[in-house]
């Protein structure tokens, strides 16, 4: 398929309106279009009379990263992970830790393209075990992200989605058929802080996340990233965490990361390490029994404790592992308790570091 043709590749999920525009059916948005106009997300787009995903076939780049990084921990801990994102994304936040894609209207900085048998090829050939669709939300480019997850598994890799969950059911059901793996960004555990700094809703997100724990084999990990004065208030963190241990059970990991200035909310502070330490052990408290800090410096609060003899098994600083102490099955090698998660032969962490990649072609 030519780069022209990849420009206007045939979207999913949308239906024609009585008034003569057309509907986007992807996301809670539904977006409504005219002739050329563009939805929310920017790159899903009413040609004629049928809608494109203008950025099928076309990234913000290559990279090489620790699975930590997603952040999974559960997920085939020390492993190197293929990453890759496009432009846009359906959400508005205000905090955006990623603005320069996710909010990009540039398609001209999409200089990297790539075929999914391309990118699964150079999967492959960088030595990485999974492939995660990343840096703005795969939601928006679904179809590529399904065609690309169809040609990993073809060639041994394993697929991963790092999402904020705002997605329809019916096109829910077919996107996450494709995936081994998700981490779904957990915003916050109010309404309010939904609609006023992410212009989205609450509801689907925890919709999601009850879908993908109960009703598919998908491993997830939640991520709530935690700003100053906005949802870290040890009341919203007991909350959201009681929710997780009674809506999605104890062995779902969670992960409080700090909050760095950027995008629009330049006038907060960092996120303290004392604030993520006291996330943590509310979140403990209220029986999770994998609970993590992000973004810092906290070797306890990146561990991998056993839940039941509370042995250390995997000590980690950031993305980095320093000690792993598993069995091959997952297990605890003190008492053999199952840790949650998908587990396999450990032999050295593929280490922290970030390796960009250009992709080789014939």
């Amino acid at each position: 398929m030519g780069a022209r043709d990849e420009l206007n590749f045939p979207a999913r999920w949308w239906h024609a309106l009585p008034d003569g525009r057309i509907q986007c059916d992807l996301c809670p948005r539904d977006c409504k279009l005219h002739e050329g106009q563009r939805g929310m997300c920017f790159v899903r787009q009413r040609s004629g009379d049928a809608m494109v995903l203008t950025t099928y076939g076309r990234s913000s780049g290559f990279c090489v990263d620790p699975i930590e990084k997603k952040p999974l921990n559960h997920f085939y801990p020390g492993s190197a992970v293929f990453s890759f994102g496009t432009a846009g994304c359906n959400l508005a936040c205000k905090f955006c830790q990623n603005w320069d894609i996710s909010k990009s209207q540039e398609m001209d900085r999409l200089m990297d393209q790539a075929s999914p048998d391309e990118l699964a090829l150079a999967a492959q050939r960088t030595g990485c075990l999974s492939a995660a669709f990343t840096y703005n939300d795969p939601v928006i480019f679904a179809e590529y992200a399904m065609d690309c997850a169809d040609a990993c598994h073809a060639h041994g890799v394993k697929t991963v989605a790092v999402t904020a969950g705002y997605m329809h059911a019916a096109p829910r059901r077919e996107f996450y058929a494709k995936m081994d793996a998700a981490n779904v960004d957990l915003k916050a555990f109010t309404e309010e802080f939904y609609f006023k700094l992410t212009g989205a809703h609450l509801a689907p997100v925890l919709d999601t996340l009850k879908y993908l724990v109960h009703e598919t084999d998908v491993w997830t990990e939640i991520t709530t990233l935690l700003i100053p004065g906005k949802n870290d208030s040890s009341e919203e963190i007991r909350a959201l965490s009681a929710w997780v241990r009674k809506e999605l059970g104890p062995d779902v990991p969670l992960h409080f990361t700090a909050f760095h200035p950027d995008w629009k909310m330049t006038d907060l502070p960092p996120t303290p390490p004392s604030t993520l330490a006291r996330a943590r052990a509310i979140a403990i408290e209220e029986g999770l029994h994998y609970v993590y800090t992000g973004n810092v410096h906290d070797s306890e609060g990146g561990t991998t404790f056993c839940p039941r003899c509370h042995a250390a098994l995997i000590e980690r600083d950031w993305h980095r592992i320093l000690r792993y102490d598993l069995t091959d099955d997952g297990r605890c090698p003190h008492c053999t308790t199952a840790i949650a998660g998908r587990f396999g032969k450990f032999e050295r962490a593929f280490g922290a570091r970030r390796i960009p990649v250009r992709l080789h072609r014939a």
